[in-house]
Formats: C-alpha cells, sequence, structure tokens
C-alpha cells in the first residue's frame, strides 16, 4: 500500500504478518523443512503466534505439501493471546492490550486467515505463561548457545515444560518434532539473568519429546 506524503514522494506500508506474500514466503519452511527430513513429515511442528504470519505460511505450506493433518501447535503468552481468546469466542477477538513479556507477539487481533486457518483440526492452540516462556530462554541459552526472546521461548517452553507430552500424548521418543525457533532482536544476556531472578531456574530433568 502506497501513501503520497504532502509536498512529495511516497510511504510504503509493510505488513508485518496480514498478506498473503507474507504467507508464501514463510509457506517455503515446509518444503526446506521436508527437503531436511528426507521427505518424512515431522509428528507436530511447534511455533508461535503473533498476528499469524509464520502460523498462516505453515499451514498453507502444510496444504500445498498435502500434508494437512500434521499437528501445529499454536503458541502464544498469556496476555499477547490473541488467537486463543478468538478461538475461545468462536470469533475474531481483538485484545485491549498486551500484558506479556513477549512483546513481538504482541498483535492484538490475528490476521482473518490466522483466525481461519486456526480453526483446522490439526490446530492446537495454547497459550503458556511468561515465567514458561522466560525460564525456556534461559535453558535454551545455556544448553544450545543461543540467545532468544520471550516470543520464542514460548514454542520453546512446550517441550522444556513438559506440555508436549500432554498435548500428544501418543508421541514416541523417537518421533521428530519441530520446533519453529525464529529469534528475535529482543535480549541480552542481562535480561536472561533477570528473568532467572524474577521467574527461577530452569527445569533441567524434564525429558523433551
Amino acid at each position: 500500500m502506497a501513501t503520497t506524503i504532502p509536498g512529495g514522494g511516497e510511504s510504503i506500508y509493510c505488513p508485518p504478518f496480514d498478506h498473503p506474500d507474507i504467507w508464501a514466503g514463510n509457506a517455503t519452511l515446509i518444503t526446506e523443512l521436508l527437503t531436511d527430513l528426507s521427505y518424512e513429515p515431522p509428528k507436530a511442528i511447534i511455533a508461535s503466534v503473533g498476528g499469524g504470519g509464520l502460523f498462516c505460511g505453515l499451514q498453507l505450506g502444510l496444504i500445498q505439501n498435502r500434508l494437512p493433518n500434521v499437528p501445529v501447535i499454536a503458541v502464544e503468552t498469556h496476555g499477547a493471546d490473541s488467537l486463543s481468546q478468538s478461538l475461545l469466542a468462536g470469533k475474531s477477538t481483538t485484545l485491549s492490550g498486551i500484558t506479556s513479556i513477549a512483546t513481538s507477539l504482541g498483535a492484538r487481533r490475528v490476521a482473518d486467515k490466522t483466525f481461519e486457518l486456526a480453526q483446522h483440526p490439526n490446530v492446537r492452540s495454547i497459550a503458556v505463561e511468561d515465567a514458561q516462556a522466560a525460564r525456556a530462554c534461559v535453558r535454551f541459552a545455556e544448553e544450545e548457545r543461543a540467545l532468544v526472546e520471550a516470543a520464542c521461548g514460548a514454542s520453546l517452553s512446550v517441550c522444556y515444560e513438559g506440555i508436549l507430552k500432554k498435548i500428544l500424548p501418543e508421541l514416541k521418543k523417537e518421533d521428530k518434532v519441530v520446533v519453529i525457533v525464529c529469534g528475535g532482536s529482543n535480549i541480552s544476556l542481562g535480561m536472561l539473568e533477570g528473568y532467572r531472578t524474577a521467574y527461577g531456574e530452569p527445569e533441567v530433568d524434564v525429558v523433551t519429546a
């Protein structure tokens, strides 16, 4: 969308999540994923949801590759859970505000396409606590030596905090589950130490699926 600026020139609005081009780009993740897995579909895909650009891409990519039944676990944090609140209400809902530390998930309303695709039977929508997302960030940094922000820690917490087996109890230890670790720049060592102080030490004895 282009808008004329008084005095000349144009400004271009780039939607962060609500556009078919964004979904199409993210859909290529499924093609890359299948190549990496020698075309053996994963037993589940875990991804964080803000406005839904990534989520829409994953869902459309699965459909395009004739894999509509692969479970997609759509993860939000309480206080930034516009998708789960919409599904509970049975209609697209706008949050009054964002109160979660996972500010990158802070879309007060998901895209209409997100709400539509989230009603497919392969989708499991969940919301985790800020504390769970924060602890997952700390543990991921300790184990993988990579810093990710709380928006990504939300997805990691599904594995680290024993949530995955509750959602999909049929999973076996050898099953392949993919977690989309998309990072984010709003994180630092100081913030991780703050998370450790505020939310406690991450659990280390939970076996991930």
